[in-house]
């Protein structure tokens, strides 16, 4: 990314903006947050749409299935959404917080809250009929049967 010119609509800041602090002014000029968001958001400087968190994931194969693993602690099986076709898997949900302390009263503050999703292209196609998930303390383990491309049958023919 150049720093030389910000192509992202005004208010809205790119992924390395967010990660780093560093904000990048039309100008060209560069400066960072003052540490105080909740005063500069007041403002309306920095009005950006709440994004989804992303899933972090594990996606391995057997001879006969691709495995996707994924920590899905603290979601209730209701609030979880998996999408497959057979060249893709989609896992959507939510983490819903429980107001225990007043955001000031925290001294640090890391776990993610919210909606979350995740996309996968699959390195090859799968039978979506025969997928399963399954939950077990916190982890989602996905497995995906491995369509056989190579698999011929013997087709009669009926006759009239």
């Amino acid at each position: 990314m150049s720093a030389t010119k910000n192509t992202m609509p005004k208010n809205k800041r790119s992924f390395f903006e967010r990660l780093t602090g560093v904000i990048h002014e039309e100008d060209g000029a560069v400066m960072e947050e003052t540490g105080n968001d909740s005063e500069e958001r007041e403002e309306g400087l920095f009005d950006e749409e709440k994004e989804d968190g992303q899933l972090t994931v594990d996606v391995y194969q057997t001879p006969d299935n691709i495995v996707i693993k994924t920590i899905v602690a603290g979601v209730r099986p209701e609030n979880l959404d998996i999408s497959i076709t057979r060249d893709m898997v989609t896992v959507r949900g939510s983490r819903e917080e429980t107001k225990e302390a007043e955001e000031e009263d925290y001294y640090h503050k890391e776990l993610y809250w919210g909606s979350f999703s995740r996309s996968i292209v699959l390195p090859q196609e799968v039978d979506i009929e025969e997928a399963e998930a399954i939950e077990k303390n916190g982890l989602l383990i996905i497995k995906l049967p491995k369509l056989d491309k190579g698999k011929q049958t013997k087709l009669k023919v009926k006759s009239n």
